[in-house]
């Protein structure tokens, strides 16, 4: 099933109850919530303080990546903030295994993300335990970044590995996502489309929503 998960990075912070509620109404499935502590990824954004408030101003499932060092320091805080779903990249932790299992023990969905430069055997040991694989299509840090064309093979090739492995895990995307590239990738096997600039970018977000369906 396809769910479209816009990122808040590319909301007005200034009105970040207004732009959540914005893109529920438009039919957002998910929100993507990108934390980033400077040190994983050259950014600061926002932590689990600022999830548990805006947890007030929507039912909408809250999909928590968190791009951060040590993953596994933040999981109980984002828990009791709201979260449904935490994505931690393989990358930032040194027991993989250990944090989806701290993840699932929470009672949240456990996703795992890889960066561009990041082969797919990374997960390969770790698929048949996790919720959701995100596919970075730009290298993490910042938002409105253009698409990486080689990552849809890469789409293609994890989905091939969930099938082979007959497993139900999604595969998410994030960067550079608009509607000629949504296209590009749910036909290679993505079925969670993160997209920041490309919707709170748009005159009319319900439209551009739909677009990533179409």
């Amino acid at each position: 099933m396809l769910k479209i998960a816009p990122s808040i990075l590319s909301a007005d912070f200034a009105y970040l109850a207004d732009e959540i509620k914005k893109i529920e109404e438009a039919g957002a499935d998910w929100v993507h919530i990108d934390v980033m502590d400077g040190l994983f990824v050259p950014n600061l954004t926002f932590g689990a303080p600022v999830v548990k408030k805006i947890r007030k101003v929507t039912p909408l499932f809250f999909d928590c990546h968190l791009m951060v060092e040590g993953p596994e320091k933040y999981i109980a805080d984002f828990k009791a903030a709201g979260a449904d779903q935490i994505v931690v990249h393989a990358e930032a932790t040194k027991h993989l295994h250990r944090c989806v299992q701290q993840i699932k023990g929470e009672g949240m969905k456990a996703g795992v993300a890889l960066n561009p430069a990041t082969p797919l055997s990374a997960v390969e040991e770790i698929l048949p335990y996790v919720d959701m694989v995100l596919l970075m299509t730009v290298n993490p840090g910042f938002g409105g970044q253009s698409f990486i064309e080689s990552m849809a093979p890469k789409i293609k090739r994890l989905r091939q590995m969930i099938k082979d492995a007959e497993l139900n895990v999604d595969i998410q995307v994030d960067g550079g996502i608009n509607d000629k590239t949504a296209k590009l990738v749910r036909e290679a096997g993505a079925n969670v489309l993160v997209a920041g600039s490309y919707v709170y970018g748009a005159q009319d977000v319900k439209a551009a929503i739909a677009s990533l369906r179409a």
